[in-house]
C-alpha cells in the first residue's frame, strides 16, 4: 500500500471483496491449471496411483473420507485437485473438492491459486453448499484427522485420528451423502518426523500451537535435492490411494446422537475392511493393523 505498487493492493482488495464468498460455493475450478505437465511430473516423483474398488454413482452427491492426512497430504492433492492420476476417467461424472483449512482462502493470491484445483474450505457451510446442489456429481473430500494427525505422521504408522471426528458422518447424515472411505497408502512414507510422543515436551508444545494457530507443525525431514541424507523435499515412496465401496447413508435432517455413533461405527468397520483387504498389495505386513485414536 505504501509503495509505487499501491494500485495492485487497491485493485486486488476491491476484488477480494467482491469474490470473498466464492471460496464457499464451490470454488472457481481451472481446468487447465488441473491439467499441466508438472502435476504428471509431480505424480511420477513418488509415483501416485489412484485404485477403485466400486462404482459410484454421478447421479448423487458423495463424502469422501481421506486417511491418512500424512506430512503434506500429497496423494489426496494429486489425485482430487488435478488430473494427473485419472479422477475423471475412473469415476465419470464426479467432481472432487478437498477441503481445507478456512485460513489459507485469506491469503492474498495463494486463495485464487488453491480455488484452481478445486479445494474449499473445510467449514460445514462450503461442504454442505455442494452436498445440497440437485443432480448429484460432487465429491466432497475430508481428511478426517486434520492438521492435528499430522503429528503422528511417520514411516510404519498406521495410526489414524479419527474415534471423535464425527461431524463428516452427521454430514453426510444430513444430506443423504454416500460415505466412500479413502485409504492412501504410502502417505507416510515422505517424511521422517523427530520423535514425539504423547506426554513430551515437544509434542505438548506442538499440540498447544496448533490449538491457536490451527495448523499442525510437525518437525519432519526427508532427503535433499542432490543427496539423500537429509533435506526437505519428500523420499520417493509411492502412494497408492484406495477409494472404497460407498456406504449408503439414508437421509436425516436431524440425526441422534446416538444414530451419528452408529453410522460411525459402520464406517470405521468399512476403513479397516478396506485395509485388511489391500494392505498386502501394497508392502504392509501381515501384523500391521489400523489404530484408532
Amino acid at each position: 500500500m505504501f509503495t509505487r505498487f499501491w494500485l495492485v493492493s487497491v485493485l486486488y482488495s476491491i476484488w477480494w471483496f467482491l469474490d470473498r464468498d466464492t471460496p464457499s460455493r464451490g470454488g472457481r475450478r481451472c481446468r487447465f491449471f488441473q491439467r499441466l505437465a508438472i502435476w504428471r511430473h509431480f505424480r511420477d516423483y513418488f509415483p501416485v496411483t489412484l485404485v477403485k474398488t466400486a462404482d459410484l454413482d454421478p447421479r448423487q452427491n458423495h463424502v469422501f473420507g481421506f486417511h491418512p492426512h500424512g506430512i503434506l497430504v500429497a496423494g489426496a492433492f494429486v489425485n482430487f485437485c488435478t488430473e494427473a492420476t485419472g479422477f475423471q476417467l475412473l469415476f465419470p461424472g464426479l467432481t472432487p473438492h478437498l477441503l481445507m483449512l478456512p485460513l489459507w482462502f485469506r491469503v492474498p493470491f495463494f486463495r485464487d491459486y488453491i480455488m484452481t484445483g478445486g479445494l474449499i474450505p473445510s467449514d460445514k457451510g462450503s461442504a454442505a453448499y455442494l452436498l445440497r446442489k440437485e443432480g448429484g456429481g460432487n465429491a466432497v473430500v475430508i481428511a478426517v484427522g486434520g492438521a492435528p494427525e499430522a503429528l503422528d505422521a511417520r514411516p510404519g504408522a498406521f495410526t489414524v485420528l479419527i474415534k471423535n471426528r464425527k461431524g463428516f458422518v452427521k454430514l453426510a447424515m444430513e444430506h443423504g451423502a454416500p460415505l466412500v472411505p479413502v485409504f492412501s497408502f504410502g502417505e507416510n512414507e515422505l517424511f521422517d518426523q523427530v520423535d514425539n510422543p504423547k506426554g513430551t515436551w515437544l509434542r505438548w508444545i506442538q499440540e498447544r500451537m496448533q490449538k491457536v494457530m490451527g495448523i499442525a507443525l510437525p518437525l519432519f525431514h526427508a532427503r535433499g535435492v542432490f543427496q539423500y541424507s537429509f533435506g526437505l523435499i519428500p523420499y520417493r515412496k509411492p502412494i497408492f490411494t484406495v477409494v472404497g465401496k460407498p456406504l449408503r447413508v439414508e437421509r436425516n435432517e436431524k440425526p441422534s446422537a446416538e444414530e451419528v455413533d452408529a453410522m460411525h461405527e459402520k464406517y470405521m468397520e468399512e476403513l479397516c475392511k478396506l485395509f485388511e483387504e489391500h494392505k498386502a498389495k501394497y508392502g504392509v505386513p501381515e501384523d500391521k493393523h489400523l489404530s484408532f485414536v
